[in-house]
């Protein structure tokens, strides 16, 4: 069945109507994948964007790239990074940046999706890395968070490592498209990172993770079957195997004689 890209309204109808698919991916090999998959949204570095090969793979998949804050600058420098991606085919951006830069963005009509939550960049203000919102005091602090998301005009925010029940008393309380890493299923979307679907993960593996498939072993065994291959060359070369006939060519006999000639004439 063909399907069309999604546009602002039509995830704004989906919401709280069913569960859509997002990925982190970061290459255009794994945005081919995620388009043959169906997935429904991707969250992609600016440079993937950039790609004028990046709509051939991934023509109908609801695309986000993204920046923190502390990567671009002021308000306007946002502005301006925005609408280099929107001109580029985004749908949207990523911003972890102020409400008062969100609503720069939003106020120029480009759909700006934030951050609540376990937030990367900012996690110091939260205890480091773990859980936000486990208590009332802190669960408020996140829903007053999406509503001033609202009031800046962001179409949606990513909610990352919330309890369930309070993702999903927020989702049901706002207008804006949530996005639940590791937020349970009371939210709009589920959001993953393609490298821990794919297995490729050797150190710590995050608890809202799910691996599908190992592509550190298979790395593993290709790195093996390089060195293999090198070594052989290596081998090859020292004992005279390479090259051989078929690698080299010839120049006509009458022709070399008159070379050598000149050369020794020289």
């Amino acid at each position: 069945m063909t399907r069309k890209r999604p546009t602002i309204a039509d995830l704004r109808a989906l919401k709280g109507k069913k569960q859509l698919t997002m990925l982190r991916v970061m290459t255009l090999e794994e945005a081919e994948a995620a388009e043959r998959a169906r997935i429904d949204i991707v969250s992609i570095p600016p440079d993937l964007i950039l790609d004028p090969r990046y709509r051939d793979a991934a023509p109908t998949l609801f695309s986000m790239p993204g920046e923190n804050f502390y990567e671009i600058g002021n308000g306007d420098d946002f502005v301006r990074w925005a609408f280099r991606m929107y001109k580029a085919s985004a749908d949207a951006v990523y911003c972890s940046a102020s409400f008062a830069t969100v609503k720069r963005m939003a106020d120029e009509a480009i759909p700006v999706i934030g951050h609540v939550g376990l937030i990367p960049s900012r996690a110091t203000w939260t205890g480091g890395f773990r859980a936000v919102g486990k208590t009332a005091s802190s669960a408020l602090e996140l829903f007053r968070a999406v509503k001033q998301y609202e009031a800046a005009g962001a179409f949606g925010a990513e909610i990352e490592v919330v309890p369930v029940e309070v993702a999903k008393a927020i989702s049901e309380r706002t207008s804006l498209f949530m996005l639940s890493m590791g937020a349970g299923a009371g939210c709009d979307a589920q959001y993953l990172f393609a490298e821990d679907i794919l297995g490729q993960n050797r150190g710590h593996m995050p608890r809202h993770s799910k691996v599908y498939r190992n592509f550190a072993a298979e790395f593993d065994r290709l790195q093996a079957e390089r060195i293999a291959a090198f070594s052989e060359y290596v081998a090859d070369v020292e004992s005279g195997a390479f090259p051989e006939e078929k690698q080299v060519l010839h120049i006509d006999a009458n022709e070399l004689h008159a070379f050598l000639r000149q050369v020794d004439e020289a």
